[in-house]
């Protein structure tokens, strides 16, 4: 098989590695992309105006083809994993846009989370333990995720503007545990497990609340289940696997044996749906609430809201990318009463949350959410509906800075507030 780099020459800046370095080609050990997953690109350059740093760079080394190219030159040994590589790696945001597009499909996902266990041992010490902090010890445990809600507020003066504009007011939810059971209402249609989350549940517990309400109204016996934890999907995308991996294990027995396990945060559920590439027979029956309701069926009418209300939908990548997501929610929304939903302009793209890159990369991100507030202003929507907590606390910090007050909720509190 030829394994010539397609495309392009390598992007300026990437070093080849000559004689002199006296190193083995290729990856270190461990994960990494795969050939049969670099050979899969043709470089046709389709995915090209739908990545976000590249429609705002130019720049063929912040595109998918680029980064590609890149990843295959270590991949043959003529380049190495060094600080230049890392950047472009860093810049990406794993928005999944480029798969939604490339008519080979190409697991671009897939193929940055193990290149991103290739240069996370290269990241200072001080990054690394924070990550570890973060990824690996207070996300997967309930208790230190409150505790970090808890505390804050208090660190809110000491972190850079664009992180306290994110950080929701009030330090989240009390130290409670969601109802184990909850029983439907009127005839039962089946038992389905929600996933509760950590940052979800933590700072948008009314969420997971309303998702059970509706749920239970329309008939759906719903289980939260005390041995589940955080889905990994950070983890998984800034390049700790290991955790991703024990993370999927864990869910994988706690949601063992349901006909369906239920998502209300689109970055959670596209994680969730990918266990099986992780973890040998840890598949698991995952769904968006808000596909699944649209798929079974409300069991009567949706209701009305108390006053006419415009809404502006907003598509979350992991929602509309990776699932697959888009007319669903919206035709829900648009059986309620009072409710009139409008397309926010260009809303296919970013708004540049993606998980923790709203902290790593403030400048890229900044840009994004900018772009995507205007675009919710210019809408004249007093409510946005957005399916994942990162978009939600982005899109409030986005309004905020250019001094408008929108309010943000889940599509699920629509129709939950309709019922009501």
């Amino acid at each position: 098989m030829d394994t010539k780099p397609l495309g392009t020459d390598l992007p300026d800046g990437v070093r080849f590695i000559g004689p002199e370095l006296d190193r083995e080609p290729g990856w270190a050990e461990g994960d990494a992309p795969s050939l049969a997953d670099l050979n899969a690109c043709v470089a046709c350059g389709l995915c090209l105006p739908h990545c976000p740093t590249y429609r705002l760079t130019g720049e063929e080394s912040a595109s998918p083809r680029g980064r590609i190219t890149a990843m295959r030159a270590v991949h043959e040994g003529r380049a190495e994993t060094d600080e230049t590589f890392t950047r472009f790696m860093d810049l990406c945001l794993v928005c999944r846009a480029c798969e939604d597009v490339c008519p080979s499909h190409v697991p671009f996902g897939r193929m940055m989370e193990a290149t991103r266990t290739q240069i996370e041992p290269l990241r200072s010490r001080r990054t690394r333990f924070l990550r570890w902090l973060g990824l690996d010890v207070v996300l997967p445990s309930r208790k230190l995720t409150w505790v970090a809600g808890a505390l804050a507020p208090l660190a809110q003066p000491f972190l850079p503007a664009h992180v306290r504009a994110m950080i929701p007011r009030g330090g989240g939810e009390p130290f409670t545990r969601l109802p184990r059971v909850t029983s439907p209402e009127g005839d039962i249609r089946g038992t389905v497990a929600l996933l509760s989350g950590c940052v979800q549940d933590r700072w948008f517990r009314r969420v997971n609340r309303a998702t059970i309400r509706v749920l239970a109204g329309n008939g759906w016996r719903v289980v939260v289940p005390r041995a589940q934890t955080c889905c990994g999907a950070l983890a998984a995308h800034n390049g700790h696997l290991g955790t991703a991996r024990r993370l999927a294990r864990k869910n994988a027995t706690a949601f063992a044996s349901v006909d369906h396990v239920l998502v209300n945060a689109a970055g959670c559920g596209a994680h969730m749906q990918s266990y099986g590439d992780l973890v040998e027979g840890a598949d698991l029956p995952v769904r968006d609430v808000m596909e699944f309701l649209h798929a079974e069926g409300l069991a009567g009418d949706a209701g009305s809201l108390s006053q006419r209300t415009r809404v502006a939908y907003h598509d979350a990548c992991h929602a509309l990318r990776a699932q697959g997501i888009h007319d669903q929610p919206r035709e829900l929304l648009r059986a309620t009463g009072n409710l009139e939903l409008v397309e926010i302009p260009n809303g296919d793209r970013c708004c540049g949350a993606a998980g923790i890159y709203n902290v790593t990369e403030p400048e890229m991100s900044g840009r994004l959410m900018r772009e995507k507030a205007e675009a919710v202003v210019s809408t004249g929507a007093a409510v946005v509906a957005s399916g994942n907590p990162g978009c939600t606390m982005q899109l409030l910090a986005g309004l905020q800075e250019i001094g408008v007050q929108t309010d943000v909720v889940h599509p699920i509190e629509l129709l939950d507030a309709a019922a009501r």
